[in-house]
């Protein structure tokens, strides 16, 4: 016990140390939801009052911890990592043995640390499942469905994505989808009438569904099956150490339950055709838990294939020091630009002041702390054009209501308004909509940045 006990302080060592290299960044699967949990600290009531296109369970993490940035927010995602790891560690402890779930918590926690860090650093979505994805099917192996299907229905308000998690709770406990049917509706049943309690059900079924089939369905890359195979082959080749041990597992034990986890995750992972390091989360937990199991089956060979963790550790490890210097980085420049723009604001403002945000910058809100003016954070559901292009094509996916609200629209008056977009993309900018003019004209440009033009109102 005193040595799980060490074990597991490392590991919360390593997330926390890691996390805190990033304290005065916000990523980019931070920003939205911290966006919307800080106007949910004004009073506004999810989807009915904000415009937000996830789940409801992901702003409610954030907000949880103060819905602020900083160091808490960092150790919260530290925590909460660890927690992922410790479900891991007790779902393969009991499967096998001690040694196994050592080998589970250690090998997540790695790679909840050595990847993209705006996959591993930000407790989005796809991370935020883990957890519920993991202890889900652990109930299920323990036959205990209704809590299997409790926490299937937490996945699912937390990513859609979590209807897999939920079949793969089926896979391993047929006999019981009645009970995991019943627990996943109870989860649902409560957070469908505390939306329709609030007067947000319409509205989510139109932000998060709507809108999201809209964006699935739409994918931005050329060849989605060509994007395919080189994502997964270079999220394998990084992960090319629990792959070998899985395989090895696969070979000597090639239980169909496992396959079906297997293949279930990775359909998952296609979903959208996207292939963002971030979704590879949902096929991270079985890999992991077959990787433990393969490690310990491999003897002495083991030491051979764990030096293939040295691949992902010298990639993503001297990120970390670039994030304490957070200088020229490449992958934080608009985080920077926002925050100059923020500084630009701050003096500015006034009790009683708010902000529309055009573009994709929630973090705006976070930075000069200032209510939005409107139900929108960012111009997607106004100009039709997904976050994911919106920089370089003008492309809509919506074409009927972007129009309609953007005719709402004039009757707001924010006091600021921060064009975030318009010089990436001209086609996109708040002067290129000629409904938008008159109400614009109410404005004068008081500074820029980079990438941002600050309007306040005249």
């Amino acid at each position: 016990m005193r040595k799980t006990t060490l074990f597991f302080l490392v590991l919360l060592a390593l997330l926390a140390g890691s996390r805190l290299c990033h304290v005065h960044i916000l990523w980019e699967g931070d920003t939205y939801p911290l966006a919307a949990a800080r106007q949910m600290q004004h009073g506004r009531m999810l989807y009915r009052d904000i415009w937000f296109d996830k789940p409801p369970l992901l702003p409610l993490f954030y907000l949880m911890w103060g819905a602020g940035a900083g160091w808490a927010l960092r150790l919260a995602d530290a925590l909460y990592a660890l927690l992922a790891c410790w479900i891991a560690y007790g779902f393969a402890r009991e499967l096998w043995s001690e040694q196994e779930g050592l080998w589970a918590a250690g090998l997540l926690a790695f790679f909840l640390t050595f990847d993209f860090p705006s996959a591993v650093i930000p407790v989005a979505s796809d991370l935020l499942m883990v957890a519920p994805h993991l202890a889900a099917v652990w109930m299920a192996w323990k036959r205990k469905p209704f809590w299997a299907g409790v926490l299937a229905g937490v996945a699912f308000w937390i990513n859609p994505k979590g209807v897999f998690v939920a079949a793969a709770c089926v896979l391993w406990d047929p006999g019981g989808a009645l009970w995991m049917a019943a627990g996943f509706g109870a989860v649902s049943a409560l957070m469908v009438a505390a939306l329709a309690g609030g007067g947000a059900l319409g509205p989510y079924w139109e932000e998060v569904w709507q809108w999201g089939r809209l964006y699935a369905g739409s994918t931005f890359v050329e060849n989605p099956a060509r994007n395919a195979l080189l994502r997964t082959a270079s999220w394998a080749g990084f992960h090319v150490a629990i792959v070998a041990a899985a395989g090895v597992f696969l070979w000597k034990h090639s239980q169909w339950k496992w396959i079906g986890w297997l293949a279930l995750s990775a359909i998952g992972v296609c979903a959208g055709l996207r292939f963002f390091p971030r979704y590879y989360f949902l096929l991270l937990p079985v890999v992991v838990l077959m990787a433990a199991r393969g490690f310990g089956m491999m003897g002495r060979k083991r030491e051979v294939v764990a030096l293939l963790l040295l691949i992902p550790a010298t990639r993503f490890g001297p990120t970390y020091l670039t994030a304490l210097r957070d200088g020229a980085w490449r992958d934080t420049a608009i985080d920077r630009d926002s925050r100059k723009s923020a500084a630009l604001l701050r003096p500015l403002e006034k009790p009683g002041d708010t902000l529309l945000v055009w573009g994709y910058r929630p973090e705006l809100y976070v930075y000069t702390g200032l209510p939005a003016a409107t139900c929108y954070l960012d111009s997607q559901p106004l100009t039709g054009v997904p976050a994911d292009r919106h920089l370089t094509s003008s492309d809509a996916v919506e074409t009927r209501d972007p129009g309609r609200r953007r005719r709402e629209l004039v009757q707001s008056r924010p006091a600021f308004i921060v064009d975030g977009l318009g010089l990436y993309n001209p086609r996109l900018a708040l002067t290129a909509y000629p409904e938008l003019s008159a109400w614009l004209a109410r404005y004068r440009e008081i500074g820029r940045t980079g990438g941002t033009i600050i309007y306040a109102l005249k």
